[in-house]
């Protein structure tokens, strides 16, 4: 069965791989070039395919898919989408006989759209995994064929997660793919009333709100910690980046210290009033400057109890 792939990152690798080994003959890739902005650690789709003589087009502008002619030069069979960032144009869909499928990151229908390994994480849940689905013209909304799940340890990063999410791809695709090739997939109608949908997210929605519970905190910054921008606050007018923390929710501030009050110094860090609890910050770094564990920070910057973390310059 001829099949052309839309994907990118890792998972993306992995998609590609997967049909390989079961036998599918990989006729086009549909990728993104990489964006200076980000930190790369992904592996590369287009190396990949290259090294097997797929042929390779780009996809740079989501409004306009001039990768469009190399699907319908491809004549494939069937569709797959392996971490594609941009909406497949509907009538795309409709070039593959056997039909349109999805690898999501999440447990569909729950966290359907955009970035769903961060999400599930800022969010606290504790459970999450990867859907194979039927595209259609609505994100994450078609027919589930297949899904695998997998536990989220409360030290999870966005990172860890995306490793354990790869080895539950390779587990639906060894399961889905065979009765795909077959044309005897099976599939059910999800239930989006059930579900929910997320947007993209900015580097700007990394900013710590002090007023939320310390475990919150934690789940945020573990979330958009490296290899994503980070979490952040500020200290003394300057941008302060969060990249560990570890909650203490049962800890209480002396006096009813304001969210976001140095309340303590430790030798394992800096102590911080939240809308409950206590956090104690780890590892930080001041924007510009090499990040550091948070208590020799404390000692180079001075940093006394009573300070205010995300306060406006001038704010005691």
């Amino acid at each position: 069965m001829r099949a052309a792939v839309l994907g990118y990152h890792t998972i993306g690798c992995v998609g590609f791989d997967a049909l390989l080994r079961h036998g599918f003959e990989v006729a086009a890739v549909v990728t993104h070039r990489d964006d200076p902005r980000e930190d790369v650690w992904w592996e590369s789709l287009a190396e990949r395919a290259e090294a097997r003589g797929v042929p390779v087009a780009y996809s740079d502008d989501p409004r306009v898919p001039a990768y469009s002619e190399t699907l319908r030069a491809a004549r494939p069979d069937v569709l797959f989408s392996f971490y594609f960032r941009h909406m497949i144009p509907v009538e795309l869909l409709s070039i593959a006989r056997a039909g349109a499928f999805n690898l999501h990151g999440s447990l569909l229908p729950k966290f359907r759209g955009r970035a769903p390994v961060n999400w599930v994480l800022v969010e606290g849940e504790t459970e999450t995994g990867v859907s194979l689905h039927r595209m259609v013209a609505k994100p994450d909304a078609g027919d589930l064929v297949d899904q695998e799940a997998v536990a989220i340890d409360p030290w999870d990063t966005a990172y860890t997660l995306f490793r354990k999410l790869e080895g539950a791809a390779r587990i639906v695709l060894d399961r889905a793919l065979p009765a795909i090739a077959e044309g005897r997939a099976a599939s059910r109608p999800l239930d989006l009333a059930r579900g929910s949908y997320r947007g993209g997210r900015r580097p700007a929605d990394g900013r710590i709100d002090w007023s939320r519970p310390a475990g919150r905190i934690h789940d945020l910054v573990r979330a958009v910690t490296r290899p994503y921008p980070g979490a952040f606050t500020t200290f003394r007018g300057r941008k302060l980046l969060v990249w560990w923390v570890e909650p203490l929710p049962q800890a209480r501030a002396a006096g009813g210290a304001e969210p976001g009050t140095v309340v303590g110094l430790e030798p394992s860090g800096i102590l911080v009033a939240a809308g409950e609890g206590l956090v104690r910050l780890i590892t930080v770094q001041i924007e510009g400057q090499p990040q550091q564990p948070a208590r020799p920070f404390a000692a180079i910057e001075d940093v006394r109890e009573g300070e205010r973390l995300g306060a406006p310059e001038g704010t005691p």
